[in-house]
């Protein structure tokens, strides 16, 4: 199985149709071949696959490699300051994800640390990550990764897929080209990476979201026959908005360099394939239930699966001391009172405003409602920065002091703001207590505090009643997570009105509506787990790979705009000119048979 170096010689084979002369990928990284990513200019060694493999008891070959921005640990610095202590994060999705892969398959983990390590210390930080965590750290630069990240990820991706176009001319969220190459030069640096030691006999790569877009191309351009899948955690915007990007050919055909890619929602998925429909002339075909696109010669499975939580995780902190101190704080603070619950980061698309101003009109119309009523409002630091956080952050915490001072006294506020991140106990601590969440993002790709709160109001068996275990939940009608709860009120949430009801609904319904709510919801999340998604991704992405060796594969195109590789039957034999030429010259009758529009035969992809 080869792979593509990018060396004149092997653009000259491709040429030519001689994919002999391509060196095998795996073969060149172990002999310090033109694949071998050259790391001396950092002091850093290669990756080998030999050096990862080194796991206690995994004799299987079989490895899945889970790319992403950042990597699923938590980083500080050692109480000498001599150097870096690291640390499993294990709220991270992806760190969850390898739960539902089989025992035998080895995780390796590649993507950036959340601290900026100074180059010195990059080799020995390497060591320790490649040894003690099976994590491959990928090194950007503070200055690319600020491009990279807090320019073009943030400010242009984000809202693109949020829908949020840049009308303003002073809009920071403006196509910029030097934060575009920015990008492409940060997957590019992934890729180079993944170069140094997958095999694509043996591993299977598992992308996540949209700060990598661009690299199932740059890394099937040098890795022919990669087994290599994509899922978006963010949603994916309609075809109107998305054929706005400049880049949107070069998007949408890295995309489909991927084997499968993955969506939250039908939606999400539908949207894509619009795109793929309107922008690039490809339609979809349906078959035992699968969704395909073919392009090339190859076909581009679609994945409609929503991810879910680790139910475990939650029930396990019923039994820490820390929970049951904050808890009973808790219910000595809200002692008599409804409470109701979000968190969301502070983003301008989490609709954080919208909610306050729903619950304001609640207490105007509903009287009694008022100081018996809290909602506790916990806002995650932003992940971004600009003028437009800024102006939320303003606007949050001038509804707060209104509200608060128009309904509230000194005994009794009717919104408790907390800006910060809490720490998981608490986190459960304040689900348990409350008696409903409110979710009113405008845009968002899948939101799981619905779930967590549900496995919250749960609880171990033993530690609560039957009747404690009930739930209510407004949610919008835009997040991911909407389709799954169908005992949620959905809401749409630029209507205060709309909102403010479902609100009222909720704090009103009888108990034995809420128990039969949230037994309907708990069935759901305690079965659609994220080990049950990630199983089931990897299940398709093995289907959708197992024939690679079946193909002949060749790259064309130089461009991300233009680049694909062309997976043809592996009996297929380039027609050479010089044979051709002597079969028409040695001939005595010759026929011209000449297609228009598939009138002789019908269309393919080549």
């Amino acid at each position: 199985m080869g792979g593509f170096g990018g060396s004149y010689h092997n653009l000259s084979a491709l040429a030519d149709g001689d994919v002999s002369m391509i060196p095998d990928g795996r073969q060149c990284l172990e002999e310090g071949g033109p694949l071998a990513f050259t790391l001396s200019r950092l002091g850093r060694t290669k990756i080998s696959r030999s050096s990862l493999d080194n796991v206690p008891g995994e004799d299987s070959k079989e490895r899945v490699v889970i790319v992403a921005n950042q990597l699923p640990l938590r980083a500080k610095r050692s109480q000498d300051d001599s150097s870096w202590d690291f640390e499993w994060d294990d709220d991270a999705l992806i760190a969850q994800a390898k739960e539902g892969m089989p025992a035998d398959t080895i995780v390796l983990y590649l993507g950036c640390l959340s601290v900026e390590i100074d180059p010195r210390d990059e080799e020995s930080v390497q060591d320790v990550l490649v040894q003690e965590f099976n994590c491959v750290p990928v090194f950007l630069g503070k200055e690319l990764k600020e491009r990279y990240y807090k320019g073009f990820c943030k400010l242009q991706l984000w809202p693109l897929f949020h829908y949020n176009l840049p009308l303003s001319p002073l809009s920071t969220g403006r196509f910029n080209p030097d934060m575009w190459q920015a990008y492409v030069k940060a997957n590019k640096a992934f890729a180079d990476r993944l170069v140094e030691f997958v095999s694509v006999e043996d591993d299977f790569v598992w992308i996540h979201d949209y700060h990598l877009l661009v690299l199932p191309s740059l890394l099937r351009r040098r890795l022919n026959k990669v087994r290599c899948g994509l899922f978006l955690h963010s949603p994916f915007p309609s075809s109107e908005i998305f054929r706005t990007f400049p880049k949107r050919e070069d998007v949408l055909r890295s995309l489909l360099n991927a084997d499968l890619l993955g969506f939250h929602t039908f939606d999400y998925a539908r949207h894509f394939l619009s795109c793929c429909s309107r922008m690039l002339g490809l339609e979809h075909v349906t078959s035992r239930g699968s969704i395909m696109i073919e392009y090339y010669g190859r076909n581009v499975g679609i994945k409609i699966m929503p991810t879910g939580v680790r139910p475990e995780r939650f029930l396990a902190g019923f039994a820490w001391d820390e929970f049951k101190w904050r808890r009973g704080e808790l219910l000595h603070q809200f002692e008599g009172k409804t409470v109701m619950m979000g968190i969301d980061d502070m983003d301008v698309f989490k609709g954080i405003e919208l909610k306050l101003q729903a619950l304001e009109r609640l207490l105007q119309q509903h009287a009694e409602w008022r100081g018996r009523l809290v909602l506790v409002q916990i806002c995650n630091p932003a992940r971004s920065s600009g003028r437009d956080i800024q102006e939320l952050r303003e606007e949050v915490i001038r509804c707060t002091e209104r509200i608060n001072a128009k309904f509230g006294s000194a005994q009794y506020k009717p919104i408790i703001l907390i800006e910060r991140s809490v720490p998981l106990y608490e986190k459960i601590a304040y689900y348990s207590v409350a008696e409903c969440v409110v979710v009113t993002a405008l845009r968002d790709g899948m939101n799981l505090v619905p779930y967590e709160y549900i496995v919250s109001r749960q609880g171990p068996d033993g530690t609560v009643t039957p009747e404690e275990r009930n739930s209510m939940l407004v949610v919008s009608e835009f997040v991911g997570c909407s389709p799954s709860l169908s005992g949620a009120i959905r809401v749409n949430p630029w209507s205060l009105e709309a909102v403010s009801d479902g609100m009222y609904a909720c704090i009103k319904m009888p108990l034995a509506d809420r128990m039969l709510r949230h037994e309907k919801h708990w069935r759901y999340v305690s079965r659609h787990t994220v080990s049950f998604w990630a199983q089931s991704y990897l299940r398709d992405l093995k289907s959708f790979t197992e024939k690679h060796s079946d193909f002949k594969c060749y790259a064309l195109g130089l461009g991300l705009d233009s680049f694909r590789m062309v997976a043809l039957d592996k009996n297929f034999r380039k027609l050479e000119f010089s044979v051709l030429q002597h079969m028409y010259n040695s001939s005595r009758n010759r026929v011209f048979l000449l297609d228009y529009d598939g009138t002789l035969v019908t269309q393919s992809s080549i």
